[in-house]
């Protein structure tokens, strides 16, 4: 008889176990709604979905259909993903979310072959990037921080100042926004938008390494170009980690005299110490490197210039890609188109690559941070104003 009883009281035991996972799953639900700030997972690498996942109770494989709905099929709702079971939808809903950037505004030029996106942050900052066709190419140019804090003469961003990096999130979702918007892939990825990105150096390298994972948007690394004012350490932390990102330096001037006047930076990191980092990251690296030449009229494109520049390259087998400036103050003005073919000429004869990077959006204010910078003047009450 007592056997009996016991019995009876195992298999009562035996029923109310088979709840326990609910009620603990329950438990679970009601812990995570109470956090009042949901995780966002733009931004995130494979290796910290898996984690995620992991830590909701899913499996590992969960994490690569995560990535993939996120990265390369663009999803913003966690409902599209179709397999994913219900329950783990409802889920990520009440836990998680997708997306950090809200479109405020877009300028087209009138061919639609150049695009410049206004976004604005969670905490009312904004930021911008730019879409450009040319040929067979599809760029998207991205910011790396909010204003800058180098504020280079020329430079309409840097009149705002600096008000803090963005998050590799922050970075990623321009280029799935839009990727989204044109509804087509992008070939070709610059960061060359607001900010200096090598002060910003691992939430650039952390988006890129998203932007170029084979699970994901798919990017070749020999696609996605950094560009930099010539953060001499962080160019030498660049070449020794053996990354395959093209690297551009902003010169813009071949003497310390006339750059310390145009980049402040130059005052902490020197033309010849730039040069040297160049030239030590193309030894590390064995790639070539691209000097980005902003052509000032009456600054830096006069044939005096030019020699020194020539002076300053000789031997030193690299690409010049002079920009012609796009007028953002009364204080610069762009030069003639007869000035910057006499500014590149002397340039055939040596041993470099020499182009011309013609501006697609002067007619929509497309110059680097113009278009932030002029809402910013404009606007009393601007959209783009950090909450308080």
């Amino acid at each position: 008889m007592r056997y009996e009883i016991l019995n009876s009281k195992d298999r009562q035991f035996s029923n109310k176990s088979q709840y326990f996972p609910c009620i603990i799953a329950f438990i679970l639900l009601i812990f995570l709604n109470m956090q009042t700030e949901k995780e966002n997972l733009i931004g995130m690498n494979i290796k910290e979905m898996d984690k995620f996942m992991q830590k909701i109770g899913e499996h590992g494989y969960r994490a690569n259909q995560l990535f993939n709905w996120i990265y390369k099929k663009r999803i913003t709702s966690f409902n599209q993903m179709t397999n994913f079971s219900k329950s783990l939808r409802s889920l990520l809903n009440n836990i998680a979310e997708i997306g950090l950037i809200k479109l405020v505004k877009i300028n087209s030029t009138p061919n639609n072959h150049t695009k410049k996106f206004l976004f604005q942050l969670k905490d009312g900052f904004c930021l911008e990037s730019v879409f450009m066709i040319e040929g067979k190419r599809r760029t998207a140019c991205l910011s790396t921080q909010v204003g800058c804090a180098l504020n280079c003469d020329f430079c309409a961003t840097g009149k705002m100042g600096f008000k803090r990096n963005l998050s590799t999130g922050e970075i990623v979702d321009q280029l799935l926004f839009i990727q989204r918007h044109l509804d087509s892939d992008i070939s070709n990825v610059v960061l060359m938008g607001m900010g200096e990105p090598f002060l910003n150096y691992d939430n650039v390298i952390a988006a890129c390494e998203i932007f170029s994972h084979d699970k994901g948007i798919a990017i070749g690394k020999r696609k996605i170009t950094i560009s930099t004012a010539g953060i001499i350490h962080a160019i030498k932390r660049f070449a020794d980690e053996g990354h395959k990102y093209k690297l551009a330096i902003s010169l813009n001037a071949a003497s310390d005299e006339l750059r310390n006047q145009l980049m402040p930076i130059n005052k902490k990191h020197p033309v010849r110490e730039v040069i040297n980092a160049a030239k030590y990251y193309s030894k590390q690296s064995r790639y070539g490197l691209t000097f980005e030449y902003v052509l000032i009229a009456g600054v830096n494109d006069s044939l005096k210039e030019v020699f020194k520049l020539q002076k300053l390259l000789l031997d030193y087998p690299c690409k010049i890609n002079i920009i012609p400036y796009n007028e953002t103050c009364k204080k610069y003005q762009r030069p003639t188109e007869h000035k910057i073919n006499e500014f590149i000429q002397p340039f055939l004869k040596l041993n470099v690559v020499i182009s011309v990077r013609r501006s697609k959006g002067e007619n929509i204010n497309a110059a680097c941070g113009q278009l932030y910078y002029l809402s910013e003047q404009s606007l009393n009450a601007s959209p783009c104003m950090p909450n308080s």
